[in-house]
């Protein structure tokens, strides 16, 4: 079983209905991947904000949990969201290098390419999230393949 995450450009109190919605990306902002779990969103937020990984893990816990649809929903903190707005093309490499080297991305195999997409990604949705004053999201739904 592999996941699938999107991370979403929304309101604070858009929370619910991100977490009942079967595909967020129909109603709101936001870029998607398989196998972007809660623990490389952890260690993407170390590495980008100088956190431990342990303090960054407890503030990727689920703020909701869908019932029906077996979605989590996980609020990234506002720090996060600053210091993806502000990635420049050479800050991007450094820290695709650096997330690359990490055991949470090299098991998966995640290549420097695919996660410096990812980053500049990130970056462009968290200052369109800035400049409209929304925070970002993270859900993580079960595929079932």
């Amino acid at each position: 079983m592999s996941i699938l995450t999107q991370i979403i450009a929304a309101e604070e109190d858009e929370l619910a209905a991100i977490g009942e919605s079967l595909n967020p990306l129909d109603l709101w902002s936001g870029i998607g991947w398989r196998d972007l779990t809660i623990a490389r969103i952890a260690m993407l937020e170390c590495v980008l904000t100088g956190e431990l990984f342990d303090d960054a893990a407890a503030r990727c816990e689920p703020v909701y949990v869908s019932p029906d649809e077996g979605a989590l929903v996980l609020r990234l903190s506002d720090e996060l969201l600053e210091r993806l707005a502000m990635l420049d093309e050479e800050r991007i490499e450094l820290l695709a290098a650096e997330l690359t080297a990490t055991e949470a991305f090299e098991t998966a195999g995640w290549s420097e390419d695919e996660v410096a997409s990812m980053l500049a990604d990130l970056g462009e949705l968290a200052q369109l999230a800035e400049s409209q004053g929304q925070v970002l999201f993270a859900w993580i739904h079960p595929l079932r393949t």
